[in-house]
This record gives C-alpha cells, structure tokens and sequence, in this order.
C-alpha cells in the first residue's frame, strides 16, 4: 500500500510541474511530466485497486 501511496504522490507533483510547464511553454518538459503522470498514475491506480480487491497486496 505504502507503494501506491508513494506513486501517488509522484503523480500528483508531476501534474503539477506539468502545469508549470505547460504556463511557461517548455516542451520538452512537458512530454516527460506528461509520461511520469501516465506512468506513475497508472502503477498508483492499480496497485491500490490490488489492494483492495486482493486484499493485502501480497503476491499472488
């Protein structure tokens, strides 16, 4: 749990810093905010989603 917790918190600095970027139009930056949202978002989602529906996180 406390790995999606963690990704989350990525995701969420990295909207952020997409944001920031996107105001100052620094595109490069954009796209790596961009894939690091997508990226880390996605392993947030669902590793929390295993949590819960597995019931532990643990392996399978």
């Amino acid at each position: 749990m406390a790995f999606g917790i963690i990704c989350l918190l990525v995701a969420i600095l990295s909207a952020l810093g997409l944001f920031r970027e996107l105001k100052n139009k620094n595109f490069f930056a954009v796209g790596f905010a961009a894939v690091t949202v997508a990226v880390f978002g996605w392993f947030s989602v669902m590793t929390i989603f295993s949590y819960i529906v597995r019931g532990g996180g643990g392996a399978m």
